[in-house]
């Protein structure tokens, strides 16, 4: 739990209490560990709670700041698993280049066509001093290992290295035989395609892509030892393709570095199109708002390729322009298709574990997000297997090419935690909108999934630290705005109904993120459970009102009041009369105390005093969410409330509610509000019922005054507007004559100076402007 949660307090004290006898489940009992695992759980206070919400969530679903899917949109863009795109010499959608080499597929073995090498010359671009260094690495060497990422060009420049070196055959062989194989094979393909028994006139050169490759059967330095000798007997030159986890020993490959996806759009284009106007026309289309937002995103370069040709599309009338603006999100969509699907190149289970891991704990540090993948990773394990204990290795790919094959990037972060901000490396995809689209996929596309990612994600509600547990809420409301009844049904609804205060405040969450991204029937759920007969339910509908009450704030204080009524309601209704239950009014004063520090707290305030008369429980719920909004303090000057700010404490610092009533008070068109405060101030002194707790609250306001001068000249302001008649007079000055100070002993000296501003008694608001 975090330090923001409130003491155990024992079930004895809190009639009605979730984690009573009476909520125990079958076969539980007073002594079991579980049940004192309950007792011990407890809320975290609301204000704590919407911090580290605010704190945690991923960036693109930070609550009031917008963010929405709304639908089928996804921050913005169109969401819909729109299938791949057919663009002419790219099909996206498959995990197959395909590059039109007439009857050669990308892994047969044939020659590929002179037509087609020249064509892929005409729109290959590359940092030219860089190429050549490699192209005469290859003459001299003969075999040359370029290792990269998929689909980041490495076939393209293999091609192109063959062709600068001097080859004028290029032959594409099959990847399906072992590197101790590789000699003898071109050797057989040799004999296959020639026959003849000495070197051919003009180099050839062949093409390896995408080398298999694993622990046992690594590719060897002696494996291109034989390989170069071989080819320098025949006349050829090799150029074989690995990815970044590619299994080598004592072999050092060229790491290949792409061209900027700008260059290879613009590149592709000016191929594409030609005519007297092409020129003109290649400017026209590169400088389109919807190439501009391609470029923005992490895409990869046979999605650039892919988009050039969607582009000439256009050029030529065959498509609209506003067909252009879909095509990213649509590229995303088919690359996290790739990622899960069953074949050969697809990712390990262990990767796909890690990609689940990295979309819910999206710009987390790295090292808590593989500690994740690996639970997952193991939750799959038995789903695949379903018999023993699942086996997860402790070491193995290294965190750079982890992050490659995600398409993420790491970098030095400052993260908020319990105990203050500190630096850590943290891990994101370099697409934001991977997450969404990511665990929508996942959870949508593939169910045989779902037991293994409910039991993680529940897993994650017990973890000690709030960014895992905020996170599983974002992903849970992720899952609920792709598909509403399963998410409530396998996860939210199991949180909220549980008997611990931590899942039900991640049920929480994971409501309120769900409705600030758009899921449908929030609200609809919210105000059923807000008066269920189920506790635990009443609980988490409160709880969520409190974080999205500012969307709304009218029908969330109609809403609370009814709660308040009920709950009098019910206790009276017993015989005898039980207590109210303290858990259920203290989310309801919290959930007051967030409104009412909200950008909303101006039609907060409004609507506490139109319904400050109406009956008791309005009044007092009115007047306890108001002192709970006064005990919360700034740590610095600045606008008196802002419902983000991470600086809010409690204590010592100036009240925020004492610097709105100071700002307020100051400008005639504000003057509304101070009289209101004021008014509140005064309902809280003559209840019987809050009158302690209100006098407390006003001495820690005398110890605010004594520490700031602001403080001072607001309280002198407030004080006079407290006191219509002699008690009142009589009450708070015998608060400022016998309060102790900040370190106890006597009264502190602003408590003298503001004495003198305490009236005899006569008037209403004779301080305030009318």
């Amino acid at each position: 739990m975090s330090s923001g949660e409130r003491h155990p307090r024992k079930p004895t004290e809190q009639p009605g209490h979730p984690g009573d006898q009476e909520d125990l489940a079958p076969g539980q009992d007073g002594d079991d560990p579980e049940n004192a695992e309950e007792e011990r759980d407890r809320p975290q206070d609301a204000w704590s709670a919407r911090r580290d919400l605010h704190a945690h969530a991923p960036e693109a679903m930070k609550l009031g700041d917008g963010a929405r899917f709304g639908g089928s949109l996804v921050t913005g863009d169109q969401h819909g698993m729109s299938g791949g795109y057919l663009t002419g010499d790219l099909v996206m959608g498959s995990k197959t280049e395909v590059w039109n080499f007439g009857p050669a597929a990308p892994h047969s073995s044939g020659e590929i066509p002179v037509p087609t090498l020249r064509r892929i010359a005409a729109s290959f671009v590359t940092d030219e001093d860089a190429f050549t260094v490699l192209a005469e690495h290859l003459r001299t060497e003969r075999v040359l290992v370029l290792q990269g990422p998929p689909f980041t060009g490495r076939r393209t420049a293999a091609l192109m290295l063959l062709s600068r070196a001097g080859a004028t055959t290029v032959r594409s062989l099959l990847r399906d035989r072992s590197p101790d194989d590789l000699a003898t094979r071109l050797d057989a393909e040799h004999t296959r395609v020639g026959g003849q028994s000495g070197p051919p006139a003009t180099p050839v050169g062949y093409v390896l892509c995408d080398l298999i490759t694993d622990r046992h059967r690594p590719l060897r330095e002696p494996h291109l030892l034989a390989v170069g000798d071989w080819l320098r007997r025949h006349n050829g030159y090799l150029v074989v393709t690995v990815g970044p986890t590619a299994a080598l020993e004592d072999v050092r490959p060229i790491v290949w570095r792409p061209p900027r996806v700008a260059q290879v759009v613009a590149a592709h284009l000016r191929a594409l199109l030609t005519g007297p106007d092409a020129e003109a026309e290649t400017a026209r289309l590169l400088a389109l708002d919807a190439v501009t937002g391609f470029l923005s995103r992490d895409h990869q370069l046979r999605e650039a390729a892919a988009f050039a040709t969607a582009l000439a599309r256009v050029a030529r009338g065959e498509a609209e322009e506003e067909s252009l603006a879909e095509f990213s999100l649509g590229s995303l969509e088919n690359q996290v298709r790739e990622w899960f699907e069953e074949d050969e190149d697809a990712l390990t289970l262990r990767d796909k574990a890690f990609l689940i891991s990295l979309a819910t704990l999206d710009g987390g540090p790295y090292a808590l997000t593989a500690e994740l993948s690996d639970r997952l990773y193991a939750a799959l394990l038995h789903t695949q297997w379903g018999r023993g204990q699942p086996e997860v290795p402790v070491f193995g790919t290294h965190i750079g090419k982890r992050l490659q094959l995600a398409r993420a990037e790491q970098r030095e972060a400052r993260q908020s935690t319990e105990w203050g901000p500190v630096r850590q490396r943290v891990a994101s995809f370099r697409d934001d909108r991977t997450p969404p689209v990511l665990l929508r996929e996942v959870w949508t596309g593939h169910p045989s999934a779902r037991p293994a990612m409910t039991s993680w994600l529940s897993g994650l509600t017990d973890d000690g630290r709030p960014l895992v547990r905020t996170r599983a809420a974002a992903t849970a409301a992720i899952l609920a705005h792709a598909d509403l009844p399963s998410a409530m049904a396998l996860l939210i609804e199991e949180w909220a109904a549980s008997s611990l205060y931590r899942h039900r405040l991640v049920a929480a969450n994971a409501l309120a993120i769900a409705h600030f991204i758009g899921a449908p029937n929030i609200s609809r759920i919210l105000d059923s459970w807000s008066t269920h007969e189920t506790r635990a339910l009443r609980w988490v509908a409160i709880r969520t009102h409190a974080l999205i009450g500012p969307e709304r704030p009218g029908d969330t204080l109609r809403l609370l009041r009814r709660v308040r009524r009920k709950e009098v309601e019910e206790s009276l209704s017993s015989d005898p009369p039980k207590p109210l239950d303290e858990d259920v009014l203290q989310e309801l004063r919290e959930a007051v105390e967030l409104l009412l520090l909200s950008p909303a707290g101006d039609e907060v305030l409004r609507e506490l005093l139109a319904h400050l008369q109406v009956d008791r429980a309005a009044h007092d719920l009115a007047v306890e969410g108001f002192l709970a909004a006064c005990r919360r303090e700034t740590a610095r000057s600045g606008a008196h409330h802002h419902p983000y700010d991470a600086e809010y404490v409690e204590g010592p610092g100036r009240p925020v509610l004492l610097g709105w009533f100071g700002e307020a008070v100051a400008d005639a068109k504000t003057a509304w509000a101070a009289r209101g405060l004021a008014t509140l101030w005064q309902a809280a002194l003559r209840s019987r019922a809050h009158t302690d707790d209100a006098l407390s609250t006003l001495r820690a306001w005398v110890l605010a005054a004594d520490r700031s001068p602001d403080a001072e000249q607001a309280l002198a302001a407030l004080l006079p507007a407290l006191v219509t008649d002699p008690a009142d007079a009589q009450r708070i000055s015998h608060l400022l004559r016998t309060m102790p100070g900040e370190d106890g002993g006597g009264p502190p000296p602003v408590a003298g100076r503001l004495l003198t501003d305490v009236p005899a008694g006569t008037g209403a608001h004779p301080a305030l402007p009318a």
